[in-house]
């Protein structure tokens, strides 16, 4: 299985989130974690980027934790980031935004990521 470089958008300290979980079972799955979360300092030990825009390097896949009104504004950043995909899970549904992004190029996955790690999907 590939390693990839994943940034979790909406990451979140909080152990009862999807968005916790999700950091902790990439990284059980050996894949770099690159959490964007506005004050968090660190999620699981890992540094935390406070915003989707700062995130440097190469990116293999951008997965969306925040609800689909708050994503809007993040269109230009999810494109200049370049990510292999961008994975929209249950709750982030943004039907304007994943068309706008198709259009832009990018490959839109509409998921769950616990769910694609745990059947061998990811």
């Amino acid at each position: 299985m590939k390693k990839e470089r994943v940034v979790v958008l909406g990451a979140s300290p909080n152990p009862e989130r999807y968005s916790y979980k999700a950091v902790n079972m990439l990284l059980e799955y050996g894949h770099e974690v690159v959490p964007v979360h506005p004050v968090a300092d660190k999620i699981e030990n890992i540094p935390v980027t406070a915003r989707l825009n700062m995130v440097t390097g190469p990116v293999d896949t951008l997965t969306l934790y925040l609800s689909p009104d708050t994503l809007t504004p993040l269109e230009n950043d999810m494109v200049n980031l370049k990510p292999g995909r961008i994975i929209f899970n249950p709750g982030t549904e943004n039907p304007v935004l994943m068309e706008n992004l198709r259009k832009r190029g990018m490959n839109i996955v509409e998921a769950c990521t616990l769910v694609l790690l745990r059947t061998g999907q990811f």
